[in-house]
């Protein structure tokens, strides 16, 4: 990557269910001078079986992030075969063209909050990945330089979205924030904030 090549600032943070030793989700993010693409799997229930299903999902997202999302989650769906299954979402920003593109099946959550205040939300599309045939909808939307983001898991439950963006802190704040809210942990929890750069 060139020297001068933006990168997207981020902030992650993942935390098993109490009284688990490992977490059912799963995250993986790369970077390259032409794409940001961010996978997360939640694998259904908590604990090692839930973990199985996700690692799955993120393995494959790692040897093949440079597919178009449909080809990938359809990947992502073939390896949850035979496992407990789990939610997925893949997000890509193209850094050419200037839009990103989304995709998921079950309940994990995606907002973008612009600049000007507008926030995009794609609607979560019911279900999860277990190597049955699924339908696919990927998503395609603009995005202004210097947008925020956030991904997460449904351990998150985070009310007023655009209250919490509208702020503008940075993302390491706005990490704190949502740690702070995290008192328990009724369920496995996984978040990813990210900032576009400003060019």
């Amino acid at each position: 990557m060139s020297a001068n090549q933006s990168f997207i600032k981020t902030a992650t943070h993942q935390t098993p269910k109490d009284g688990n030793t490992c977490c059912g989700d799963g995250f993986y993010i790369k970077e390259t001078s032409d794409y940001f693409l961010c996978a997360i799997a939640d694998g259904l229930g908590s604990g090692e079986h839930a973990k199985i299903a996700s690692d799955a999902v993120i393995q494959t997202a790692k040897q093949n992030h440079n597919l178009e999302l449909d080809d990938l989650m359809m990947l992502c769906n073939d390896v949850t075969k035979g496992t407990r299954g789990a939610a997925v979402a893949l997000l890509k920003f193209d850094k050419r063209s200037r839009h990103f593109s989304y995709t998921n099946v079950g309940n994990i959550r995606f907002y973008l909050y612009a600049p000007d205040g507008n926030l995009t939300y794609p609607l979560p599309v019911k279900g999860f990945l277990s190597g049955r045939k699924q339908k696919i909808q990927v998503q395609t939307f603009p995005y202004e330089p210097n947008s925020q983001f956030l991904i997460h898991t449904d351990g998150l439950d985070l009310k007023e979205v655009r209250a919490f963006f509208s702020s503008r802190m940075n993302i390491e704040q706005l990490s704190a924030q949502l740690k702070a809210k995290l008192s328990s942990h009724k369920d496995d929890v996984t978040f990813i904030l990210g900032e576009l750069p400003t060019n």
